[in-house]
């Protein structure tokens, strides 16, 4: 994943949406205590420097430094780069101490990760029974009708370029490993449905689209996505319906979450 998403942290730093504060509040709300959390997979920082809102202390991993560099510098955040796999000892290293994190949270990457050994370390650190696990997802925005349907066809060129985890993105997490409890005051654990909006111009739209993973690996195969005859396409779109640059771009987001109970 580091690899991947190497030559585009820039394009990921300032394409991709800021997360609401509902889904933040509704995980916190889900916790007892808010002493410490874990953002995994943390990328530029985007998720932790919410959740610094709401946790006295942030601890924040990533493989990849180049995303980490480009994180928000707060005195409760500690940035730490990990590799993809650890065992319980690194994680006691890099991390936290058994039983000592409030909620393990994993913001668009959840997909990525070895999940048999991940699921080890969060049932480790997370305290027992109502430590939580909370990982988002989210993929196609809405604009209007005109642009949404030249992103589903532009979609269709990316398609073949995606990872195979990607598809559990598609799916909204639905069908992704998640063995755990529901939290106090449902009975599931989701995926519950959040929504973030981002006012973009059509070259920051530009910018998002070329974060996608499968743009980047399409690129690294000589193939250009956003060919020059997509590019108009997507620039008549945008002009068609209400003739404004900027327009409010809506991202539907999906939540699993659950607690680790007495394990």
């Amino acid at each position: 994943m580091a690899e991947l998403f190497l030559n585009q942290a820039e394009n990921y730093a300032d394409g991709r949406p800021i997360y609401p504060q509902e889904l933040f509040q509704f995980i916190a709300s889900k916790t007892p205590s808010q002493d410490l959390a874990w953002d995994a997979g943390t990328g530029n920082g985007q998720a932790a420097r919410s959740l610094a809102e709401m946790y006295k202390n942030v601890i924040a991993t990533d493989t990849s430094p180049k995303q980490l560099s480009l994180a928000p510098r707060l005195p409760n955040i500690r940035y730490q780069q990990t590799p993809p796999t650890m065992s319980i000892a690194e994680v006691e290293r890099n991390v936290a101490a058994e039983s000592s994190i409030d909620v393990v949270t994993i913001a668009v990457a959840l997909h990525w990760f070895d999940l048999p050994n991940f699921y080890q370390q969060v049932k480790w650190v997370l305290k027992k029974p109502h430590g939580v696990i909370a990982a988002w997802t989210y993929f196609i925005p809405q604009v209007n009708d005109s642009v949404d349907a030249v992103l589903h066809r532009y979609y269709k060129t990316v398609d073949p370029y995606l990872e195979p985890p990607v598809k559990l993105v598609e799916d909204k997490y639905r069908s992704i490993d998640f063995p755990f409890e529901p939290v106090d005051g449902v009975d599931h654990t989701g995926p519950f449905q959040f929504e973030t909006e981002k006012l973009m111009d059509l070259d920051h739209y530009f910018t998002y689209l070329r974060s996608w993973s499968g743009y980047q690996t399409a690129r690294e195969k000589g193939v250009e996505p956003l060919s020059d005859g997509v590019v108009e396409e997507f620039k008549h779109a945008w002009s068609t319906e209400d003739g404004q640059d900027q327009k409010t771009v809506k991202f539907p987001i999906s939540l699993r979450i659950g607690r680790v109970g007495n394990l």
